[in-house]
Parts: C-alpha cells; structure tokens; sequence
C-alpha cells in the first residue's frame, strides 16, 4: 500500500471474482534499470540494473532507511545489506515477508488453512458457533490466539490451535482446546509476479479438556501445503490443502479438506472476501457416541460412519488492513451442503499483530 487513497469500481473487484476460475497466469516483469544514490537523489548517469530480491531481508521499509519492495527507485526490490534488515524480535525471529504486503489472511478453516508466507505474527481468534440440532444444538464460543515466528526468510515456527471453549451445547461443555505445533517452509516466492507455495506440518497435542471433546486419542499429524498470487491489480487467490491423520485411527477420524480464499481491495485498505471449504472424511474412527457426525476443523469425534463424507462451506467477510503490521476482519460461514455435522453456521473474528 503506497499510502495514496483508492477507490475501486465495485464491478471491477466482482468480474475478477467471477473469472478466477478460468484467469491465466500472470505475466512476470523483467529487471528494471533504475538510477538512484542512497540519499535519494537520482544522477542522470548512473544505471543499476536490480534483479528479484529472492530473501525477504532484502526488502525492508524503507522508514528504516533500506528501500522496500513498492521503491520505484530500486525497481521493485531490492538488497542493500542494510542493518534494520537483520533486526530480530526479541533476538530470535525476523521479519514478515513485506514483498507480499498486499495479501491478506485466510479467515475461515482457521486451524488448517495456512498463510502461504512467511510471517512473524500474533493473531487474535473469536468464533460464535452455532450447533445445529443433530449434534445437540447450542452456540459454542472459542477465544483464541495463534503464533507465527519467522526464524528465517523461508522457515518458520507455527502455533495454528490452542484457545478457550464456551458453550450450551449438549454434549460439549466449557474447557480448553487441544494444542497445535508445527513448522512451515516456503519453497517458493517471487514479489515480482507476486506468486508463493510453502509447505508444512503440525503436531496436534491431545492436552484438550475431555468434558470439551478435546484430548482424546493419541494426538494427529496434519500435512499441508498453501500457495498464493495477485489477481489483477487489487485482487488475491490463496488456497490450501492438506490431510489430517490421527495416531490412533481408532480413536480420531482422517480428513482431507481443499479451502479457497478469494479477495478484492474495493477501498484503500478495505478488502471484500469470499472463501469456500470443502472437508472429506477419508477415515472413521470407531466411537459410537456421535455415530455418522463428525467434528469438522475443531473437533475430531472419532465416529463411526463418517468415511466418505462431504460437507462444503461457504464464507463472506471483509477485512481492514490498518498497515502492514495490522488487520482486522468478520467473516460469517454457512454450509452449502444439506450435510451440516456440527456446523449451523459461524461467525469468525480476527485481529492480527504483525512483526
């Protein structure tokens, strides 16, 4: 964001919604030749040529006194060497990628769908989810706060669930959540077409509350991939895939799940987003508590006659990106499948605190 209020044409943003289904791939731009002096002058005899920066610590803001990936002057990025690119929090994780700053967050899938960057985060979670009847109705309540710590430009540390259950329903009472711990690795980036694919895993702990359908059986691997690119000028795709596979197959159920996330700066800074996930029970577990229900991205029931399953969700929101380091969204989810399992509907909150 260059900080220059935008408005778009609402028919523009709702075109590119309905042509990413069949949009090519963008057209990646060559070097530029740029001329530039630290201090910002520009001598008519001086060209550098400047290639891809292929690191994000090679791309800082330019308030620090390094030129970022939006400086004309460096043609798009950039690599000084400069010290406020080797900065650290607390001396341990670096940088968000910034060559990817107009890209928002996933919102919905909050467990799995994984941003495809590298990323030093802190991001807040509040869902009101209501039950339908068949999973013994009520509204459940999750407070929850992800972590992402980059430890280099392409690896990072992911912390995707954790959190504090409320609810009225049946059959779930109030307790804490399993904890999630994994890593991520970017095996692709490129800022000049704006495109990226990272890879990755978790390792869900069976620490939940009991009481809470939490903590049952051995503990699940979750194997995942997430990529992304720029639609457009103002408009990004972000999709994930991945497999949940429990320790104890009897105890937990395995999954498969393909989310989509599709958005259209419309404002400056303000994002319109729609996002579609669909969860394939590929394995049953052989608990009979909730025979033929199970517990879609929160829970795993372990239930017996879920394999084969198929429920499909469909999520609009809008998000605002206060800076690079901040953004704040509502998303409201509802099943587009008559197979609802324990999902009513939900509404998601986020807030993110970017490093």
């Amino acid at each position: 964001m260059n900080g220059v209020p935008k408005v778009r044409v609402f028919g523009g943003c709702f075109a590119i919604f309905l042509a990413v289904a069949t949009s090519t791939a963008l057209q990646a731009d060559g070097p530029q030749d740029v001329s530039f002096w630290t201090d910002g002058s520009v001598p008519p005899t001086l060209d550098i040529q400047v290639e891809p920066c292929s690191a994000f610590d090679s791309c800082c803001d330019c308030s620090d006194g390094c030129c970022d990936c939006d400086d004309e002057r460096c043609g798009g990025c950039c690599d000084f060497g400069s010290a406020c690119c080797n900065k650290r929090l607390l001396g341990l994780f670096a940088h968000s990628d910034p060559c990817f700053h107009s890209f928002i967050s996933p919102m919905t899938n909050p467990v799995f769908f994984e941003d495809p960057r590298t990323l030093t985060e802190a991001r807040a979670i509040f869902l009101r989810h209501e039950v339908p009847a068949v999973a013994g109705d009520g509204t459940i309540h999750l407070f929850a706060v992800q972590f992402r710590a980059a430890l280099t430009d392409r690896l990072s540390i992911i912390a995707t669930k954790d959190g504090f259950v409320t609810s009225t329903n049946t059959l779930i009472d109030d307790g804490w959540s399993e904890v999630s711990l994994g890593l991520k690795y970017n095996l692709y980036a490129d800022p000049r077409t704006q495109r990226l694919l990272s890879t990755g895993f978790t390792y869900e702990m069976p620490v939940g509350t009991p009481r809470t359908l939490q903590g049952n059986g051995d503990g699940e691997f979750h194997l995942f991939v997430s990529g992304g690119m720029q639609l457009g000028d103002y408009s990004h795709w972000v999709s994930g895939s991945g497999f949940r596979l429990p320790s104890d197959p009897s105890r937990e159920s395995s999954m498969w799940y393909w989310s989509n996330h599709l958005d259209c700066e419309f404002v400056d800074r303000w994002y319109a987003l729609t996002e579609l996930n669909w969860y394939n029970w590929m394995g049953a577990g052989q608990q009979a508590a909730l025979t033929g229900v199970e517990g879609g991205d929160l829970w795993n029931f372990g239930s017996l006659g879920v394999a084969g399953n198929d429920i499909v969700t469909n999520a609009v929101g809008v998000k605002y990106k206060h800076s690079e380091h901040s953004e704040i969204g509502v998303a409201y989810e509802y099943p587009l499948t008559d197979r609802r399992d324990v999902l009513e509907n939900r509404l998601t909150v986020d807030w993110i605190f970017r490093y």
